[in-house]
């Protein structure tokens, strides 16, 4: 399977890169093919549903969503709601450029890797992932992660069960994507 991990934290070392990071590692460990996109190495340009859509890491990070198997968004939690990286990232690539690329996220199967500060908005990433099913007909993966300071040693190590969780949400990522592989139908625009 290929899948693409996205890591939208802006910070030095975000907690939700530290999970991203790991996500790809354990991809790769069990033979998948796992591209990694920093968000913060990446100059994707506000979207404003003209120019942005003809900058050129705009055409590789859309590339990258449309051609895998599924995304895994990891993604601070900022104010109850994703950050707005993941928010631009997603109306940069789930729009139409005038060079004919189109939408990059119908039919996906996305999962959330999110990091926030209290353990009680865990659910923060919701409205995303509603405006992804509803919007793009992505499948959403019903196994996320969720991760506060409480799941972080002071270098950074992950506690077991947050290990436990990470392992569990890739494990159910795999089985979805391979049972959804075979889907004959492909969703367009529509309500």
């Amino acid at each position: 399977m290929k899948f693409v991990i996205i890591s939208c934290s802006p910070a030095p070392i975000g907690r939700s890169y530290l999970i991203a990071r790991e996500v790809a590692r354990l991809l790769t460990s069990r033979g998948h093919a796992a591209t990694f996109i920093d968000l913060r190495a990446v100059n994707l340009p506000p979207f404003d549903n003209a120019d942005s859509l003809s900058h050129p890491d705009y055409a590789r990070v859309h590339r990258a969503i449309l051609e895998s198997d599924g995304i895994f968004l990891a993604t601070p939690v900022y104010n109850w709601s994703v950050g707005s990286a993941a928010k631009n990232l997603i109306e940069l690539t789930g729009a139409t450029n005038k060079n004919g690329l189109g939408v990059a996220w119908f039919d996906k199967i996305v999962t959330f890797l999110c990091a926030g500060g209290l353990p009680h908005s865990y659910m923060a990433y919701g409205s995303t992932a509603l405006s992804l099913m509803l919007d793009f007909k992505c499948v959403i993966n019903p196994y996320a992660v969720y991760a506060t300071d409480r799941d972080f040693s002071d270098d950074h190590t992950f506690s077991d069960t947050l290990t436990a969780r990470i392992d569990k949400t890739v494990q159910v990522k795999i089985e979805l994507a391979k049972g959804l592989s075979g889907r004959r139908y492909r969703s367009k625009w529509e309500v």
